[in-house]
């Protein structure tokens, strides 16, 4: 097995994602991180946050806008996107994995997770609809 080199950019993406609830954008990473590593480079934001999907040490959340967001939150949780204002926000709620129990029982393969969701408007965006 080959062995994966440290890096203290990759450390600072992850330090990064783990700081945050915003859900960034490879991006908003790069933005945020270019003021501690000014010659670091977009791709070499996007190799690193690849590199931690793959590793388990974070999470990519696709949620439709047409970007890719990440998530230092490796922990099962489920999201909210507000339809309004675009944002990401993970949700405190008990667990629901016996829907893979009831999803399975209606399917002749094998469903092994699930990415599950949740859409409508967040507090702020509320509060202003019904102003």
């Amino acid at each position: 097995m080959a062995t994966v080199r440290r890096s203290r950019q990759r450390e600072a993406i992850k330090s990064y994602l783990m700081s945050t609830t915003a859900h960034p954008t490879a991006e908003t990473v790069y933005d945020d991180l270019k003021k501690d590593f000014p010659n670091i480079s977009l791709g070499t934001v996007y190799r690193n946050l690849n590199f931690l999907v793959e590793h388990g040490e974070a999470l990519r959340i696709n949620c439709g806008d047409g970007f890719e967001h990440f998530d230092g939150k490796t922990a099962p949780h489920n999201h909210f996107l507000c339809r309004s204002c675009g944002s990401i926000i993970d949700l405190e709620m008990d667990g629901i994995d016996h829907i893979d129990i009831i999803a399975n029982a209606g399917f002749s393969g094998m469903i092994e997770d699930h990415v599950i969701y949740f859409r409508g408007l967040c507090e702020d965006c509320q509060k202003n609809h019904l102003d």
